[in-house]
């Protein structure tokens, strides 16, 4: 998952709460919709930990591994 895959998952969670906001849904579909939110900020969660650890184990530009 990139940045880009982040972003897009930032978007249909914004979808998703103005749509939640609107009041248009059914109680079971909005209790849906906050079960899917649920797992895409689980995603997205993941996927940035993820990057952060791959940023971590880098080493810093100029410096080298030890052996």
């Amino acid at each position: 998952m990139s940045l880009q895959r982040i972003d897009d998952l930032i978007e249909q969670l914004e979808r998703a709460a103005e749509q939640l906001r609107s009041g248009e849904l059914s109680a079971d579909a909005a209790a849906t919709m906050v079960e899917d939110c649920a797992a895409l900020a689980t995603r997205a969660s993941i996927e940035l930990e993820r990057q952060a650890r791959a940023e971590v184990s880098q080493p810093a530009p100029g410096q080298d591994s030890l052996l």
